[in-house]
Protein backbone atom coordinates (compact mmCIF):
# COMPACT_ATOMS: atom_id res chain seq x y z
CA UNK A 1 0.00 0.00 0.00
CA UNK A 2 1.23 3.39 -0.85
CA UNK A 3 2.43 5.74 2.45
CA UNK A 4 2.92 9.44 1.29
CA UNK A 5 6.31 10.30 2.51
CA UNK A 6 6.85 12.75 5.72
CA UNK A 7 6.78 15.71 3.67
CA UNK A 8 5.88 17.58 7.08
CA UNK A 9 2.82 19.28 5.26
CA UNK A 10 -1.03 18.53 5.63
CA UNK A 11 -3.56 18.38 2.40
CA UNK A 12 -4.54 22.09 1.91
CA UNK A 13 -7.87 23.56 3.51
CA UNK A 14 -9.66 26.64 2.45
CA UNK A 15 -11.23 27.76 -1.06
CA UNK A 16 -8.02 30.39 -2.02
CA UNK A 17 -5.59 27.17 -1.29
CA UNK A 18 -7.78 24.98 -3.28
CA UNK A 19 -7.87 27.38 -6.11
CA UNK A 20 -4.42 28.26 -6.15
CA UNK A 21 -3.75 24.55 -6.43
CA UNK A 22 -6.31 23.77 -8.89
CA UNK A 23 -4.54 26.37 -11.60
CA UNK A 24 -1.18 24.91 -10.26
CA UNK A 25 -2.37 21.51 -11.64
CA UNK A 26 -3.30 23.55 -14.94
CA UNK A 27 0.34 25.10 -15.12
CA UNK A 28 1.87 21.58 -14.51
CA UNK A 29 -0.01 20.40 -17.55
CA UNK A 30 1.36 23.34 -19.87
CA UNK A 31 5.27 22.29 -18.53
CA UNK A 32 4.83 18.22 -18.82
CA UNK A 33 6.76 18.21 -22.32
CA UNK A 34 9.23 20.27 -20.54
CA UNK A 35 9.43 18.03 -17.93
CA UNK A 36 11.33 14.67 -17.43
CA UNK A 37 8.11 11.99 -16.71
CA UNK A 38 9.15 10.81 -13.89
CA UNK A 39 9.46 14.34 -12.60
CA UNK A 40 6.17 15.16 -13.64
CA UNK A 41 4.78 12.01 -12.36
CA UNK A 42 5.57 12.91 -8.91
CA UNK A 43 5.15 16.45 -9.07
CA UNK A 44 1.65 16.13 -9.80
CA UNK A 45 1.35 13.37 -7.36
CA UNK A 46 2.45 15.97 -4.20
CA UNK A 47 -0.19 18.56 -5.90
CA UNK A 48 -3.29 15.46 -5.42
CA UNK A 49 -1.98 14.72 -1.91
CA UNK A 50 -2.52 18.55 -0.77
CA UNK A 51 -5.80 18.65 -2.73
CA UNK A 52 -7.57 15.27 -2.19
CA UNK A 53 -5.30 13.53 0.87
CA UNK A 54 -4.56 11.28 -1.87
CA UNK A 55 -1.50 9.12 -0.57
CA UNK A 56 1.72 8.07 -2.74
CA UNK A 57 4.71 6.10 -2.30
CA UNK A 58 8.30 9.17 -2.65
CA UNK A 59 10.72 6.63 -4.34
CA UNK A 60 13.37 7.99 -5.59
CA UNK A 61 12.72 9.78 -8.65
CA UNK A 62 16.20 9.84 -10.53
CA UNK A 63 16.67 13.54 -11.08
CA UNK A 64 18.04 16.20 -9.32
CA UNK A 65 16.77 19.47 -9.57
CA UNK A 66 18.65 22.91 -8.26
CA UNK A 67 17.24 24.82 -5.44
CA UNK A 68 17.40 28.95 -5.33
CA UNK A 69 18.58 28.42 -1.64
CA UNK A 70 18.65 31.72 0.58
CA UNK A 71 19.35 29.81 4.01
CA UNK A 72 15.82 31.97 5.22
CA UNK A 73 12.61 29.09 6.04
CA UNK A 74 11.33 29.82 2.54
CA UNK A 75 13.61 28.21 0.40
CA UNK A 76 14.68 25.68 3.21
CA UNK A 77 10.78 24.04 3.64
CA UNK A 78 11.38 24.34 -0.49
CA UNK A 79 14.69 21.92 -0.50
CA UNK A 80 12.91 19.70 2.54
CA UNK A 81 10.06 19.09 0.34
CA UNK A 82 11.47 18.02 -2.76
CA UNK A 83 14.11 15.84 -0.88
CA UNK A 84 10.85 14.18 0.67
CA UNK A 85 9.25 13.32 -2.32
CA UNK A 86 12.25 11.67 -3.52
CA UNK A 87 14.21 14.34 -5.68
CA UNK A 88 18.17 14.99 -5.45
CA UNK A 89 18.86 18.65 -4.56
CA UNK A 90 21.44 20.94 -5.81
CA UNK A 91 21.65 24.21 -3.84
CA UNK A 92 22.56 27.15 -5.23
CA UNK A 93 23.48 30.20 -3.09
CA UNK A 94 24.40 33.76 -4.13
CA UNK A 95 27.55 35.10 -2.83
CA UNK A 96 25.95 38.62 -1.57
CA UNK A 97 28.25 41.00 0.97
CA UNK A 98 25.28 41.03 3.20
CA UNK A 99 25.02 37.36 3.69
CA UNK A 100 26.08 36.55 7.90
CA UNK A 101 28.29 33.51 8.86
CA UNK A 102 25.22 31.51 10.35
CA UNK A 103 23.63 31.71 6.52
CA UNK A 104 26.70 30.89 4.85
CA UNK A 105 26.83 28.16 6.95
CA UNK A 106 23.51 26.75 6.93
CA UNK A 107 24.45 26.53 2.77
CA UNK A 108 27.37 24.80 3.62
CA UNK A 109 25.93 22.27 5.84
CA UNK A 110 23.27 21.58 2.71
CA UNK A 111 26.03 21.70 0.27
CA UNK A 112 25.44 24.47 -1.03
CA UNK A 113 27.32 25.83 -4.69
CA UNK A 114 27.94 29.29 -4.33
CA UNK A 115 27.41 31.35 -7.29
CA UNK A 116 28.99 35.23 -7.38
CA UNK A 117 26.30 37.67 -8.92
CA UNK A 118 28.64 40.37 -10.95
CA UNK A 119 27.58 44.08 -10.84
CA UNK A 120 25.74 43.60 -7.73
CA UNK A 121 27.80 46.09 -5.16
CA UNK A 122 28.04 48.94 -7.56
CA UNK A 123 23.84 48.09 -8.63
CA UNK A 124 22.68 48.55 -4.88
CA UNK A 125 24.95 50.90 -4.23
CA UNK A 126 23.82 53.12 -7.32
CA UNK A 127 20.70 52.53 -5.69
CA UNK A 128 20.87 53.22 -2.79
CA UNK A 129 22.50 56.53 -3.90
CA UNK A 130 19.57 57.28 -5.35
CA UNK A 131 17.83 56.38 -2.33
CA UNK A 132 15.49 53.96 -4.79
CA UNK A 133 14.36 50.40 -3.82
CA UNK A 134 16.68 47.64 -3.88
CA UNK A 135 14.86 44.30 -3.58
CA UNK A 136 13.02 44.35 -7.25
CA UNK A 137 16.73 44.82 -9.13
CA UNK A 138 18.68 42.25 -5.83
CA UNK A 139 16.45 39.54 -6.82
CA UNK A 140 16.46 39.71 -10.76
CA UNK A 141 20.32 40.07 -10.60
CA UNK A 142 20.32 37.16 -7.97
CA UNK A 143 18.27 34.87 -9.97
CA UNK A 144 19.88 35.31 -13.55
CA UNK A 145 23.25 34.49 -11.99
CA UNK A 146 21.53 31.21 -9.76
CA UNK A 147 19.27 30.25 -13.58
CA UNK A 148 23.20 30.57 -15.15
CA UNK A 149 24.34 27.79 -12.44
CA UNK A 150 21.57 25.47 -12.75
CA UNK A 151 21.62 25.49 -16.34
CA UNK A 152 25.70 24.37 -16.09
CA UNK A 153 24.84 21.92 -13.66
CA UNK A 154 22.69 20.67 -16.06
CA UNK A 155 19.47 20.22 -13.77
CA UNK A 156 15.97 20.72 -15.54
CA UNK A 157 14.16 21.93 -12.87
CA UNK A 158 15.01 25.11 -10.38
CA UNK A 159 13.05 25.20 -7.23
CA UNK A 160 12.88 28.64 -5.74
CA UNK A 161 10.90 29.53 -2.10
CA UNK A 162 8.23 32.06 -4.07
CA UNK A 163 5.18 32.13 -1.90
CA UNK A 164 3.14 35.09 -4.58
CA UNK A 165 3.51 33.31 -8.27
CA UNK A 166 1.02 30.76 -8.03
CA UNK A 167 -1.74 29.59 -10.56
CA UNK A 168 -0.13 29.75 -13.86
CA UNK A 169 2.88 31.07 -13.23
CA UNK A 170 3.51 28.61 -10.01
CA UNK A 171 5.54 26.41 -12.90
CA UNK A 172 6.80 27.27 -16.15
CA UNK A 173 9.58 26.80 -18.79
CA UNK A 174 12.51 29.49 -19.23
CA UNK A 175 14.82 29.34 -21.84
CA UNK A 176 15.12 25.47 -21.71
CA UNK A 177 14.81 25.91 -17.70
CA UNK A 178 11.46 24.84 -16.07
CA UNK A 179 10.87 27.03 -12.77
CA UNK A 180 9.30 25.79 -10.28
CA UNK A 181 8.31 28.20 -7.05
CA UNK A 182 7.48 25.22 -5.00
CA UNK A 183 5.82 27.25 -1.88
CA UNK A 184 3.46 29.43 -4.44
CA UNK A 185 2.54 25.79 -6.29
CA UNK A 186 1.88 23.74 -3.07
CA UNK A 187 -0.41 26.82 -1.84
CA UNK A 188 1.86 26.81 0.89
CA UNK A 189 1.30 29.64 3.74
CA UNK A 190 4.36 30.94 5.86
CA UNK A 191 3.23 28.73 8.72
CA UNK A 192 3.62 25.87 7.47
CA UNK A 193 6.86 26.99 5.72
CA UNK A 194 8.06 27.16 9.09
CA UNK A 195 6.90 24.35 10.39
CA UNK A 196 8.50 22.36 7.27
CA UNK A 197 11.78 23.88 7.63
CA UNK A 198 12.13 22.73 10.91
CA UNK A 199 14.30 25.98 11.77
CA UNK A 200 14.13 28.75 14.24
CA UNK A 201 11.53 32.02 12.39
CA UNK A 202 11.75 35.44 13.75
CA UNK A 203 9.23 37.80 11.93
CA UNK A 204 12.23 39.92 10.49
CA UNK A 205 11.92 41.23 7.06
CA UNK A 206 14.56 42.39 4.51
CA UNK A 207 18.32 42.29 4.55
CA UNK A 208 20.88 44.79 6.17
CA UNK A 209 21.21 45.91 2.66
CA UNK A 210 17.17 46.32 2.89
CA UNK A 211 17.72 48.53 5.99
CA UNK A 212 20.37 50.48 4.45
CA UNK A 213 18.20 51.87 1.88
CA UNK A 214 15.26 52.00 4.73
CA UNK A 215 17.81 54.48 6.19
CA UNK A 216 18.92 56.47 3.08
CA UNK A 217 14.88 56.59 1.94
CA UNK A 218 12.52 56.03 4.60
CA UNK A 219 9.52 56.27 2.15
CA UNK A 220 10.40 52.92 0.10
CA UNK A 221 9.40 51.06 3.55
CA UNK A 222 6.33 51.81 1.86
CA UNK A 223 7.11 48.86 -1.09
CA UNK A 224 7.92 46.67 1.64
CA UNK A 225 4.59 47.01 3.38
CA UNK A 226 2.85 47.02 0.13
CA UNK A 227 4.45 43.52 -0.58
CA UNK A 228 3.38 42.02 2.85
CA UNK A 229 0.14 43.28 2.50
CA UNK A 230 -0.20 41.18 -1.05
CA UNK A 231 0.67 37.70 1.01
CA UNK A 232 -1.31 38.99 3.24
CA UNK A 233 -4.21 38.89 0.50
CA UNK A 234 -3.08 35.98 -1.38
CA UNK A 235 -3.42 33.82 2.18
CA UNK A 236 0.66 32.96 2.27
CA UNK A 237 1.03 35.24 5.43
CA UNK A 238 -1.30 35.22 8.64
CA UNK A 239 -2.52 38.53 10.07
CA UNK A 240 -0.47 38.15 13.15
CA UNK A 241 2.96 37.34 11.21
CA UNK A 242 1.81 40.27 8.60
CA UNK A 243 1.25 42.68 11.59
CA UNK A 244 5.03 42.06 12.99
CA UNK A 245 6.38 42.10 9.83
CA UNK A 246 5.61 45.67 9.45
CA UNK A 247 5.92 46.44 12.76
CA UNK A 248 10.03 45.42 11.91
CA UNK A 249 9.70 47.28 8.35
CA UNK A 250 8.54 50.48 10.67
CA UNK A 251 11.06 50.39 13.41
CA UNK A 252 13.80 49.96 11.00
Amino acid sequence: MDATPDLRMRPASGEVKLYHLRYSLEALERSAEALNPETYRRLRELLEYRLTGRAFEASPVGETVAVAFSGGVDSTAALRVMKAAGFGVSPIMARLPQLDDDTVRRGREEGAVMVEVPGYEEAMEDLIGKRAPVCGRCHSMVMKAVEERARELGTGVLVTGDMLSFGLISIYEKDGLVILNLPAFLALDKGELIEIAGVGYRPIFGCPLLWRAFRSAPGIKKFSIERILRELRAGALTPDIASKLIEDVLSR
